[in-house]
């Protein structure tokens, strides 16, 4: 029988009070913690397991793997390191389950595990502006709508001749 270190009363190391258990997030991650009550200490614990699972996908997201694409009857099939899918808590359900494949911008492709909420939308929007001399040189938008894909667009407002 395992027991949790967090299932034990724990103080505060500055103010000796009882900390409270509380979740924090941090990219998309929920980390178990203590927090300590006392609004002048602010003290908090991060669970040494989840700390040590986020180091692990930082660790990873650091890491960029070179994968073969191959043609497998009517579609592409590129291989998934089996570090990343290991990593992942549920690979034995990732193996018969099907994922979300999403053309994101010219030259990349987002492949999205998990328990997404099918009603999701994303939507984003994104401006660039350069100015030289204090005159507008080039002015750029893009819009993206994962529900309206006929909407997206990309297209230059201005563009100077030099």
């Amino acid at each position: 029988m395992t027991h949790d270190i967090f299932d034990n009363k724990i103080l505060c190391k500055n103010c000796n009070t009882q900390m409270k258990k509380a979740q924090l997030a941090k990219n998309g991650f929920l980390f178990r913690a203590l927090v300590c009550p006392n609004q002048k200490c602010n003290e908090k614990i991060i669970h040494p397991v989840d700390e040590q699972e986020y180091n692990k996908f930082v660790n990873l997201k650091k890491k960029e793997f070179h994968v073969k694409m191959r043609l497998v009857g009517n579609s592409y099939a590129v291989s998934i390191p089996k570090e990343i899918v290991s990593f992942m808590n549920e690979q034995t359900k990732i193996m018969d389950e099907m994922v979300r494949l999403c053309f994101e911008d010219f030259g990349r492709l987002s492949l999205n595990f998990g328990n997404e909420d099918k009603n999701a939308r994303i939507v984003k929007a994104k401006e660039v502006k350069f100015v030289k001399n204090g005159k507008p040189v080039f002015h750029s938008k893009q819009f993206y709508d994962s529900a309206n894909p006929r909407n997206n667009k990309s297209f230059v407002i201005k563009k100077t001749k030099e």
